[in-house]
């Protein structure tokens, strides 16, 4: 057999410097103010290899805007950047210059939004957390309650600069990817949608992939690992560094070239629960579309939200006779229907989410010893056995497959 050709300088030194900043991400985890017990330690260095993966997704494998492919960019088990446990995230690069068709099925999902972006999630310059004019901005949006589909729920959309006729998402000179987000309030039974997208004039098949091509996927991927990877460990310590178990809300905003989701208010904040401790949530649920309460480690991870009940929504919750929601955050489960898993989580962030909301909540958080938990909710809260639990977190766990298989 001839002997294989050695790699070249440039591929030597690549791959060099690819170790050496998946190294150097140990930091976010070993650094100051992390936490240091092995429990956290471990979550940290999963967290790390889940954000490497997102990456890898991110900006190596799906960075083709003449031949792009959706890729689901957030989800279990890569979670990142304080995602939302209902939602579906897919995402696909585009250039301003082309033109794109996206061919689908509406599917069940209670909030469907398609929307054009600029930059990219490895910047690290989101402009509600870098304090300035700059960073990412939404070009155009398409929900599902404005989008044209067939009597089978068929659709297509067109990306590109000049207005078309029928479901039309205007792209410009800085457009970059395109987000598809889909809002599940019953995950059981709202199907997810099913969607593909094609650049117009691409020539099949593409060009042959080379060294050339491969160092400029890998610089964004370095941009992720260094510059997106600070920013989210900056605004998570930026909230846990508040008081503990406050929560900041943010209104509605009705300016539509900010990112995330249109219509969706916020409330954010710190909380802390050591383990003989629990704290409970509460607000009044306003008239909205859909509402949800999630819990997120140190590294703004959202928690295994699967096989766990980390999170709640309208539809998983139960509410008290007075149309108040009470979570309680515990370590152990509490036997209430409304338990937020801390899973060993001393600190994290609490965040909170009403889609199309009349007002905006206050919500509230207080402490109380865990053995005095009961005398702290209304008497008529109910009873959840541990056979119970665990047939609820055996359907959400069985309901969170069938949302992502597509």
């Amino acid at each position: 057999m001839p002997a294989a050709t050695p790699p070249g300088p440039d591929a030597t030194l690549l791959w060099r410097d690819f170790a050496r900043r998946v190294e150097s991400l140990g930091d976010l985890v070993f650094g100051e103010g992390a936490p240091k017990s092995d429990a956290q330690r471990a979550a940290g260095l999963r967290y790390l290899t889940r954000f490497l993966a997102a990456g890898l997704r991110l900006c190596v494998e799906h960075d083709d805007a003449d031949h792009p492919v959706f890729a689901r960019m957030i989800e279990n088990q890569m979670s990142w950047g304080l995602d939302n446990p209902d939602c579906n995230y897919s995402w696909a690069r585009i250039h301003g210059d082309g033109e794109y068709r996206i061919h689908g099925t509406r599917g069940g999902a209670c909030q469907l939004e398609l929307q054009v972006n600029t930059g990219h999630f490895a910047d690290g310059q989101m402009p509600a957390f870098s304090g300035d004019e700059g960073g990412w901005r939404t070009v155009s949006f398409l929900t599902g309650d404005t989008l044209v589909c067939d009597e089978d729920g068929h659709f297509e959309v067109t990306l590109c600069r000049d207005e078309r006729p029928g479901n039309w998402l205007r792209t410009d000179d800085d457009a970059s990817f395109v987000l598809v987000r889909q809002y599940f309030d019953d995950w059981e039974h709202e199907p997810p949608a099913h969607f593909e997208i094609e650049r117009v004039d691409a020539p099949y098949p593409p060009a042959r992939f080379d060294m050339a091509a491969l160092r400029a996927r890998m610089d964004r991927l370095f941009e992720w690992l260094e510059t997106g990877a600070a920013c989210w460990d900056k605004v998570s310590r930026l909230l846990l560094s508040l008081e503990a178990n406050t929560i900041l809300m943010f209104d509605v905003q009705e300016d539509t070239d900010r990112p995330g989701l249109h219509g969706q208010s916020y409330g954010m904040g710190p909380f802390a629960c050591a383990l003989d401790e629990a704290v409970i949530v509460e607000f009044p649920v306003p008239a909205c579309r859909m509402w949800s309460v999630a819990l997120t480690n140190f590294w703004w991870e959202t928690l295994d939200f699967g096989a766990r009940q980390t999170s709640l929504n309208g539809h998983w919750a139960t509410l008290d006779g007075d149309g108040v929601f009470r979570g309680v955050i515990a370590h152990r489960d509490p036997g209430v229907p409304n338990w937020l898993d801390a899973d060993g989580c001393e600190q994290g962030t609490l965040a909170v989410r009403f889609l199309f909301a009349e007002e905006t909540p206050k919500t509230t958080l207080r402490v109380v010893p865990f053995d005095s938990l009961r005398d702290a909710l209304p008497r008529a809260t109910a009873e959840i056995s541990p056979a119970e639990r665990s047939a609820v977190l055996a359907r959400r766990s069985r309901a969170l497959q069938r949302r992502y298989a597509y």
